[in-house]
């Protein structure tokens, strides 16, 4: 018969809330000003009638998902729309191309589809390594369009195809680096707003 085998402690509890807290205190350290200017930069982009494509694998995905929802839907404040697209999306695209090229096409084809010189693309990868992703940032800046990275664990092979890294600067948890990516993301999502609410 299954059962619990031990329930975590109140203590151990507390050490996990604690690192992911750090973990967003570092982030903040590191990357507030170039937070500060990344958002300020894509709502010019946005303003100007760019788009901004996001995309990632598992948790990732589910993250791109959010932060386009924040900027086609709002934030926190009543605005127009953005144009903001999560590549992972749509399920009849992914296993088409997967079907067709192979998994690790499943953005790089989006890309080519959607994306235009002068449009963003940011990727997101806990580790750096996402083979799709990071043919995706690659043919992102083949194609023109501005590159922006997310990862942990010091940026692995996506940082060779990106023009700004946010690299979760001290070995933690992939769970706390993924906490730390919810908050970059709302944060960007804040800048982009606060730029272009009326």
């Amino acid at each position: 018969m299954r059962g619990v085998k031990r329930t975590p402690t109140a203590e151990e509890l507390c050490a996990a809330l604690k690192m992911s807290v750090l973990a967003k205190e570092r982030f903040v350290e590191t990357h507030g000003t170039a937070l500060l200017e990344l958002g300020g930069g894509l709502a010019n982009r946005l303003a100007d009638g760019a788009k901004l494509l996001v995309a990632g694998n598992g948790g990732s995905a589910s993250d791109a998902q959010h932060f386009a929802a924040e900027l086609v839907g709002r934030f926190s404040k009543p605005r127009g729309p953005l144009p903001c697209l999560a590549l992972p999306a749509n399920i009849g695209l992914l296993t088409a191309i997967g079907n067709d090229f192979g998994f690790e096409r499943v953005f790089e084809r989006q890309i080519e589809a959607f994306g235009r010189k002068g449009d963003a693309f940011l990727a997101i990868s806990t580790s750096g390594n996402s083979p799709n992703v990071v043919l995706a940032a690659k043919k992102a800046k083949e194609l023109g369009l501005f590159v922006i990275g997310l990862t942990g664990f010091g940026g692995g092979s996506l940082k060779e195809h990106v023009h700004v890294l946010l690299d979760l600067p001290f070995e933690a948890e992939t769970p706390r680096v993924q906490e730390a990516h919810i908050f970059a993301l709302h944060a960007l999502a804040w800048i982009i707003e606060e730029s272009l609410a009326t």
